[in-house]
């Protein structure tokens, strides 16, 4: 097999044949929005029942509380189209959800008491159950208020004719199945090498509510004489530090990503693994109601925090882990994105063209596999990001040296710019794809520039708290997308969506005859799975 380099990798994408490849680049995004009230408290209210089921619906659902709205675009070749759908699922939910409002940051509004915070409900149905009983042992686990934080997933894919394009380029003998996973766990490999470029450029949570750490531990400082709102100075993404998805349970889990038979069979033994703190929190009350799935580290596959993701969509009688070990991969899911406040649905072409110039730079890089000792330091690198991003005199492990932040940035951007040049032809872009890898750049010199300082500024600017900043951009998206008329065939589209899937959900109820017991016991049994409370 011929192994290509970068320069090799982009010289093949410019050639007539593989350029054109290019625009076949798929993209989804889910995107998550607690609904809050109109004075900015988690909303207590249920899934709103127009907007159909949370538990069949393909466009709208919940995630964690039944206040957490996720919408889910269908993914397609077109950054328009992609965008489009999402504004629309926003124009539609607003006209549902009365006077409540979408909160339109990562970090959540204001929260009282832990108990408060509503889990997700899915019906009466087995799979209602686990999916309701999943979510209260995360409540156990780590908090609700930990699972009121919000993000956008990024969905991606390569075209299989530029996959079958690279393998023969390489004199790949592998499947096509198996060259395509090959590459995709490149991708991951260098996406955990360079992910926190991604947090600095990208991310916008450097402040919280002083209600979210109410009762934990914490490092952040008051944000001037501002005693409501928490952060760091030069923070960028707390989401992703150890006040977000972060688990002291996890961090002991070694999930390797050299291929997909080591994710598979380490991930599989993470879910296999006994927890002692989450045994003491007992399987069930002494009501006999369950208040965990299980009692190992993990729960299930989606337990496991990972900034990104490799998957595949799963049959009805498979898990995500056997979707992968039997077809591949068939997509990668980024999941370290905030939610930009200060972008009406959160994201925007800009960031998507950005987003797949990185992709694809991770994936034509080099790639060697990562050992334990490299994997602590990318996550010391994450966590440096993180808190101190913004700092210009910051600097991270590459390899086993350390580097100025600004500068590994700077190259890894100058290195983009090949491959941004052959998506704008591929595309016809006008050079859309080069102009945002010279903003970003603009960015790297110029820290005040990014989502997180310029909120910071907002807030200082205005003289406002995290909180209020926040409900300003609320009411003003708000206003964005109730203004004028609903094209009358989306809302024909989306409210036959509702109904169908009201009537999906009943059809499962109807079908279930097994006891929730049986019907959990048999999910073991098909997961391969040993689970033995």
């Amino acid at each position: 097999m011929t192994l290509l380099t970068l320069n090799d990798h982009v010289a093949f994408v410019a050639t007539p044949q593989a350029n054109p490849l290019l625009k076949g680049i798929s993209r989804g995004i889910e995107k998550e929005s607690l609904r809050v009230t109109p004075s900015g408290h988690i909303a207590s209210s249920p899934h709103p029942k127009t907007l159909g089921s949370a538990l069949t619906h393909p466009s709208i659902t919940t995630d964690y509380s039944e206040a957490l709205l996720e919408f889910i675009t269908a993914p397609s070749c077109s950054i328009d189209t992609v965008l489009k759908e999402l504004e629309d699922l926003h124009r539609f939910t607003y006209r549902q959800i009365g006077n409540e409002l979408l909160w339109v940051s990562s970090m959540p509004c204001q929260l009282g008491a832990d108990g408060d915070i509503p889990i997700a409900q899915y019906g009466s149905s087995n799979i209602a159950q686990m999916k309701e009983i999943y979510r209260k042992g995360l409540g156990h686990r780590y908090g609700r208020a930990m699972q009121t934080i919000a993000g956008i997933h990024y969905n991606f894919s390569l075209p299989d004719k530029l996959w079958e394009a690279l393998k023969e380029k390489q004199n790949s003998q592998l499947s096509l199945q198996d060259f395509k996973s090959e590459g995709y766990f490149k991708l991951i490999r260098n996406f955990r090498r360079y992910a926190w470029l991604l947090l600095y450029l990208l991310g916008a949570a450097p402040a919280v509510c002083r209600s979210f750490v109410a009762s934990r531990d914490h490092h952040l400082s008051p944000v001037g004489e501002d005693s409501h709102s928490l952060y760091q100075p030069n923070a960028t993404s707390l989401r992703m530090g150890d006040l977000g998805y972060q688990s002291k349970a996890q961090s002991k889990l070694d999930i390797s990503y050299n291929s997909l038979e080591q994710y598979i069979g380490t991930l599989r033994a993470a879910l296999a693994k006994p927890y002692q703190q989450y045994a003491d929190i007992g399987l069930k009350d002494e009501q006999g109601a369950y208040n965990q799935l299980n009692t190992h580290i993990l729960q299930i596959e989606n337990e496991f925090y990972s900034p990104i993701r490799p998957k595949r969509t799963a049959a009805k009688d498979e898990t995500p882990l056997q979707a992968l070990e039997r077809h591949g991969v068939e997509y990668i899911e980024v999941r370290c994105l905030d939610v930009n406040p200060l972008i009406p649905c959160g994201i925007d072409a800009q960031t998507i063209r950005f987003l797949d110039t990185f992709l694809l730079f991770c994936l034509f890089s080099d790639s060697p596999d990562i050992s334990d000792e490299d994997s602590q330091r990318l996550s010391e690198n994450m966590l440096q990001t993180v808190y101190n991003g913004r700092d210009p005199e910051l600097t991270l492990w590459q390899n086993q040296n350390k580097r100025s932040l600004r500068h590994w940035g700077k190259e890894i951007l100058e290195n983009m710019l090949p491959i941004a040049h052959q998506l704008d032809l591929a595309n016809q872009s006008n050079n859309q794809y080069s102009q945002v890898l010279t903003e970003m750049q603009g960015k790297i010199s110029k820290s005040q520039a990014t989502p997180s300082a310029q909120m910071l500024a907002e807030m200082t600017q205005n003289n406002e708290t995290y909180f209020r900043m926040a409900m300003r951009k609320a009411k003003e998206q708000r206003d964005q997308f109730t203004q004028g008329k609903i094209e009358a065939e989306l809302e024909k589209t989306y409210s036959e969506l509702a109904k169908t899937s009201h009537n999906k959900q009943a059809q499962i109820e109807n079908n279930d005859t097994q006891s929730f017991d049986r019907y959990l016991a048999d999910y073991w049994t098909m997961s391969k799975t040993t689970v033995q409370e």
